[in-house]
């Protein structure tokens, strides 16, 4: 620093006990700048959690939106029809992919806004895509409150990376258990509609039978 006469050193070393560490600026109030790993976590339409991103060094989130789109078409066979994303993904290459792939991407369009009755439904369409994205912002904070992902306390990087990924694989486990769950109480709520309706069915097949014999 004192030969180049410059006060940033890339890729510096933080930490002696753990050199993979680097900071990365956040610009928050509270920590403007944070130490530990990066990651892009995407939610299909059956709320399970991905991590399509993981890393210690900084990098672009819209930079990985593509490859993240590509990986979803692999495991399904079909593009999405909408990608909920905040303000950094939508870049012009990001919007470019997703129009020729027949995507939605939420956010406003480009250019100045117009005042038109498909102007205000679009806006109407902003407003249900940043609600419905408010499901992704909960899943950060589920896992850090609930499934460790908010204090990793492993020192190896791999260790570290592992404990991440635990973290997003126990959160769509308990999903999967409560679904299960919740299925198989439908299910024991069917069996018990149909056996009161058989018990109905034979009480009424038993009296018309006796009204006949009566008859």
């Amino acid at each position: 620093m004192y030969e180049n006469k410059t006060h940033v050193v890339e890729n510096r070393i933080v930490s002696i006990s753990q050199p993979w560490l680097r900071p990365i600026i956040r610009g928050k109030v509270k920590t403007p700048v944070e130490f530990g790993a990066k990651l892009d976590l995407s939610i299909d339409e059956k709320g399970y959690a991905r991590i399509e991103t993981l890393s210690f060094d900084v990098y672009n989130e819209s930079s990985h939106l593509q490859e993240a789109v590509i990986r979803y078409y692999e495991r399904t066979g079909s593009y999405p029809e909408r990608i909920l994303v905040d303000q950094i993904y939508r870049t012009r290459a990001n919007r470019n992919f997703c129009r020729d792939h027949g995507i939605r991407i939420s956010g406003p369009k480009l250019g100045r806004p117009s005042k038109t009755e498909q102007a205000k439904a679009d806006k109407k369409q902003e407003y249900q895509d940043n609600t419905d994205r408010i499901e992704i912002e909960r899943e950060f904070s589920v896992k850090k409150r609930n499934y460790g992902l908010g204090l990793i306390v492993t020192r190896l990087e791999t260790t570290q990376l592992t404990s991440i990924a635990l973290s997003a694989l126990t959160a769509n486990l308990f999903k999967m258990q409560r679904r299960i769950l919740c299925a198989f109480l439908q299910f024991l709520e069917n069996c018990k509609r149909d056996s009161d309706l058989k018990i109905h069915l034979l009480n009424f097949i038993g009296s018309r039978k006796e009204f006949s014999i009566c008859t």
